[in-house]
């Protein structure tokens, strides 16, 4: 999944990036809200993660203009006004969540997982297809009860395959999901991916199909 992290503090931003990238998240980072405003124009993200006090545009009227436009992108704030009338603003702007600084990165993956699931149209939060298995609140992976073995990127792609279960994903949506704006990433990277995929896919009753000139599709195999 795709995150947008909105911090104007670059030692919190960047330590935000690299622990979310650590749970397999892809993340671009803004630092104020005008360039929150052009990347959440020009890309799809699973959430935001809002700072407030943001300068060139307030983290309140970035958040008023996106629910304005009718984009449902879960929100959670994070700031250091804890106060009552300050979450309050937050929600009444639209945010999903709210947390307060200082905060383990822990409670805010747990309350990243949460708002995405809201969120997404599989309110389920496991999605089973043949003998895999996707514990939503866990994102894990279990085939045949066992856990499966991925690196973060393998994970990612397996992650927008299965969420899309039914629907065939381009190569180009996949690469969108996976990688943020500051990954150099190869524009084979996604074949490399779902070859590795395949191979550890292959004890399981489930195949990733190659629909020519439309992309991928995961599905049971019988």
């Amino acid at each position: 999944m795709r995150l947008l992290v909105v911090e104007d503090n670059k030692d919190l931003a960047a330590w935000l990036g690299k622990a979310l990238r650590q749970a397999q998240y892809a993340i671009d980072i803004a630092h104020d809200g005008e360039d929150a405003e052009h990347m959440l124009k020009v890309a799809e993200y699973a959430a935001m993660i809002l700072d407030l006090a943001l300068p060139k545009l307030d983290g309140l009227t970035l958040l008023k203009r996106l629910r304005q436009s009718g984009n449902k992108l879960p929100v959670i704030i994070l700031t250091a006004n804890a106060s009552l009338d300050g979450r309050v603003a937050g929600l009444d702007s639209g945010a999903d969540d709210y947390l307060a600084k200082p905060f383990e990165i822990a409670e805010l993956e747990a309350r990243i997982r949460a708002v995405v699931r809201r969120g997404q149209d599989r309110a389920s939060s496991e999605i089973t297809v043949g003998n895999l298995r996707f514990s939503g609140g866990t994102r894990q992976f279990f085939v045949a009860g066992e856990p499966l073995q991925l690196t973060p990127r393998e994970y990612a792609v397996l992650e927008q395959l299965v969420m899309k279960l039914g629907n065939t994903i381009s190569k180009a949506a996949l690469s969108e999901s996976v990688f943020g704006f500051d990954d150099e990433a190869d524009p084979s990277a996604i074949e490399i991916y779902i070859h590795r995929l395949r191979k550890k896919l292959e004890s399981s009753s489930v195949q990733i199909a190659t629909l020519r000139g439309l992309g991928y599709l995961l599905r049971h195999v019988q």
